[in-house]
């Protein structure tokens, strides 16, 4: 079918007027001769939205490589049959000709939602489209984070999840997360995103989709849940760190929820808590899906956290928390004594160094059948490993993503540098900003009461097991074809030595391990056991190179004098790589 007649085709069966008027008008001026509209719908057409490191992410607009309702509809239908089939294989018995309704073997869904453009629609159309398929159906009872619907696909033992929303993303977009359990998946994964072959398989049931007029909805049918799920949520968030009341209390802590979901529930957490000297960033703390206040909202970006900052100056905070839209991960910044008392944001791999130290101290006692194990991401800091191996804990690093890291077998603790953790798998198997805060605070808070901050905790870790410090390099592409080529490249034609220290060990990733499925990626190894890790993102078209030097540091050496040696260090590999990625960029 050409280009024409598929846009035409899809006008038809799109359910939503707003779209279909879009992609008609584009069609319109591309055959009055506007290349640009032409180009565009090349680009809306070039193939489906596919699941990534976090499920289907994109932007919101008309045809099958956007977020929109058709897309949406078709990916409900799709995982609904493979719910379908699985259920029926595990109880013996033919999937459902008839919608299944009132079926013992019937798939069992919750949905929850963001407060995006689009998220409510979404997933009432999901709700409609899994009931009408005779799926039990349950949706939360509006917009929420991440880590509530996470929770409750364990907690109400549903068969599966889906989650609406695009998490940091810029407000164009919006994203769709699905979670298996319940009789569908029963070992570590129980709750966790899908994985392989699941992705493959659901991808599979949605391609066979005849049109979004086939897919029957019911307009009723599903039930709307009650706060009763988000009181459990934070019941079980609140077994994670039970902090000294008076310590609780003398730690000011500013918050900014970034005009997403988590504002409410991470207020209550953390008061709940004890932490009642919090200071939510007013101009922040509402949902409203266009983010006015910041250009990109993710806590990780310059200038995100500039409203959170001068409170905390205002304030003479002691911390500061920042959720990101969806409230899955967790950015924290504090006074650095190094640098004379002025603020600055924790990076992600040490944000999960101090709370998966935290973890290893709380687990070390662990009876010996128990196997605690702290895992991390492959392009996460080694630090975790260090700092399991001294406390007798096992270690496992995986692929990108908590789908990955959260089926980890005896996993306590996991994280990965891109400022997720995940400190409660019994409840969330997913990264959860919410719980990440109350364990950041309560560490914060006894060390508070010693006279001390996160950094000097830090501090104390690479006294203990090295100076690791880490940064990123990342080049982004127009035409996302050319990211396997770059990394093809590299894998053929490695740089010799990365800041004067000769690349030892070159492993492509693409062949797997005995502990990592295969993925397309790299692993440059150096003399001084500097490490790059450059991979293609899941959720961006860009390739991310993932840099980490480690310093011996000697009795009585200045920490300070030894972290300005490693940026150093760090920015000669940054600029011996760059050369590397330059033709990326034309």
């Amino acid at each position: 079918m050409d280009l024409a007649a598929e846009v035409a085709a899809w006008v038809v069966d799109d359910p939503d007027p707003a779209t279909a008027d879009e992609l008609s008008g584009l069609l319109a001026a591309w055959q009055g001769g506007d290349e640009v509209a032409g180009a565009d719908l090349a680009s809306r057409f070039a193939g489906p939205l596919e699941f990534g490191t976090a499920g289907l992410r994109g932007a919101r607009g008309g045809g099958p490589a956007r977020m929109n309702r058709a897309v949406v509809i078709r990916a409900a239908a799709g995982l609904v049959a493979y719910l379908h089939s699985e259920i029926a294989e595990e109880h013996d018995e033919s999937p459902p000709q008839d919608g299944g309704h009132g079926r013992p073997g019937a798939p069992r869904v919750v949905v929850g939602y963001d407060a995006r453009h689009g998220s409510r629609t979404f997933a009432l159309d999901s709700a409609a489209v899994l009931t009408g398929a005779g799926a039990q159906v349950m949706v939360l009872p509006g917009p929420l984070p991440t880590p509530v619907l996470a929770f409750a696909v364990r907690h109400l033992d549903t068969d599966a999840g889906v989650m609406v929303t695009a998490s940091h993303n810029p407000a164009t977009d919006n994203g769709y997360k699905v979670y298996l359990g319940g009789r569908v998946v029963t070992d570590e994964g129980r709750g966790a995103q899908i994985v392989p072959p699941a992705d493959a398989t659901i991808a599979h049931e949605i391609a066979r989709v005849p049109s979004v007029a086939s897919v029957p909805r019911a307009a009723e049918g599903w039930t709307v849940l009650g706060p009763e799920v988000v009181h459990a949520y934070e019941t079980a968030a609140l077994t994670v760190a039970r902090p000294e009341p008076a310590r609780a209390a003398n730690l000011r802590v500013v918050l900014t929820a970034l005009h997403g979901v988590g504002a409410e529930v991470a207020s209550r957490v953390l008061s709940a808590a004890g932490f009642t000297d919090l200071h939510v960033v007013a101009e922040q703390a509402e949902p409203d899906p266009d983010f006015p206040t910041v250009a990109f909202p993710n806590p990780e970006e310059p200038g995100v956290l500039d409203l959170a900052l001068a409170a905390a100056r205002r304030l003479d905070a002691d911390l500061v928390v920042a959720l990101d839209p969806d409230a899955d991960r967790c950015a924290l910044a504090v006074p650095d004594p190094h640098l004379g008392g002025a603020w600055r944001l924790l990076h992600g791999d040490e944000t999960g160094a101090l709370l998966g130290s935290a973890a290893a101290e709380a687990h070390a006692s662990s009876s010996p059948d128990r196997h605690p194990v702290l895992a991390c991401s492959v392009v996460s800091s080694r630090l975790l490993g260090r700092i399991a191996a001294a406390s007798g804990l096992g270690f496992v690093q995986t692929l990108t993503g908590f789908k990955w890291i959260t089926r980890a077998p005896g996993m306590v603790f996991g994280y990965e540098e891109a400022l997720g953790c995940c400190v409660d798998p019994a409840h969330v198997r997913d990264k959860d900003g919410i719980t990440a805060a109350l364990l950041a605070a309560t560490l914060a808070a006894d060390l508070h009461a010693q006279g001390r901050t996160l950094v000097d905790r830090l501090d104390d870790l690479a006294r203990a097991h090295g100076l690791y410090l880490t940064d990123q390099l990342a080049a982004r592409f127009a035409d996302p074809s050319g990211m396997s080529a770059l990394v093809d490249r590299l894998r053929s034609e490695p740089p010799a030595t990365l800041a004067g220290s000769p690349v030892i060990e070159t492993t492509d990733l693409a062949h797997g391990s005995p502990t990592l499925p295969p993925t397309d990626g790299i692993v440059l190894r150096c003399a001084d056991d500097t490490r790059v890790v450059v991979r293609p993102s899941g959720t961006e078209p860009k390739i991310k190179c993932y840099l980490e030097v480690v310093h011996p540091v000697p009795l009585g050496a200045d920490l300070t004098t030894l972290r300005g040696q490693a940026r150093e260090h760090l920015a000669a590999v940054a600029s011996d790589l760059r050369p590397a990625l330059e033709p990326a960029e034309h």
